[in-house]
């Protein structure tokens, strides 16, 4: 492997050390998949994307610490963030990302990077054993997407104060628990918190691609097309999120912390 550009983004943020780091690797050509995933185990972040120019857009993968992932929304938004910033890419350019979950998009607006995103429509299912106990709440509903279960609780409060047994949290499906609640803060429509352990990620600070099956979600319970969301991790997190059709847009800011040379 030649020299590559690294950077650390914070993503879905307007400031420094808020939002969801990310790094983004920037190829010449594609690499090894045992390199990139060393590489995401040695950054130590919840998500690494690794992206190779193509004649008809990009190539984008991403890896947390121990294994590659399907679709991630705040590593895609700091990818899109610095191939703006170094100019990579014009302002006025949309980014094409081609993806295992099909092709993505990005394109920059007067409030930040909008991300068009595939929707995650949840069915209903009974709570796995042991869910309550997983996460300190009794759930509301409970229903799962492609990748993750969902469970709504009755209100914020119980979001926010929540202490998962990461333990008992891997061994629900997929090792993967979103928890959610409609906001009581006026200005956001809905809360949630994210535990993924079975990807190495105990609790992710703001997750777009959950937001893949929140906003449908929500869209149904509150009768919105446009929503704002809060991830109300420790660092936090804003997203203004709308539906159209089997699409969720997610827009969000990023900000660069730093960048380096591998190799």
């Amino acid at each position: 492997m030649e020299k590559a550009k690294i950077y650390q983004v914070d993503a879905f943020t307007d400031r420094p050390f808020k939002g969801n780091p990310a790094a983004v690797c920037l190829l010449d050509e594609p690499a090894d998949e045992k390199w990139m995933q060393n590489m995401a185990a040695e950054m130590n972040l919840s998500e690494t994307a690794f992206v190779v120019p193509r004649d008809d857009g990009f190539g984008l993968r991403w890896f947390t610490p121990t294994v590659e992932v399907k679709l991630c929304g705040h590593a895609t938004l700091a990818t899109a963030h610095i191939l703006y910033e170094t100019g990579i890419l014009a302002p006025d350019h949309e980014a094409v990302f081609h993806t295992r979950s099909g092709v993505l998009t990005a394109k920059r607006t007067d409030d930040g990077i909008d991300l068009n995103f595939p929707s995650d429509e949840v069915s209903p299912i009974e709570p796995p054993a042991g869910l309550s106990e997983a996460l300190g709440l009794e759930p509301v509903y409970v229903g799962i997407g492609r990748w993750c279960v969902l469970v709504e609780a009755d209100s914020e409060e119980a979001v926010r104060n929540a202490k998962p047994d990461f333990g008992l949290v891997a061994a629900v499906p997929y090792g993967c628990v979103c928890i959610t609640a409609r906001a009581a803060m006026p200005e956001f429509d809905f809360v949630s918190r994210l535990f993924a352990p079975g990807a190495g990620i105990n609790e992710d600070p703001v997750t777009g691609s959950s937001h893949c099956m929140l906003v449908p979600f929500w869209r149904g319970r509150l009768g919105k097309d446009t929503l704002t969301a809060y991830q109300a991790s420790a660092r936090g997190g804003t997203l203004k999120v709308r539906v159209a059709g089997d699409r969720v847009y997610l827009t969000g800011q990023a900000v660069t912390i730093f960048s380096g040379v591998v190799g």
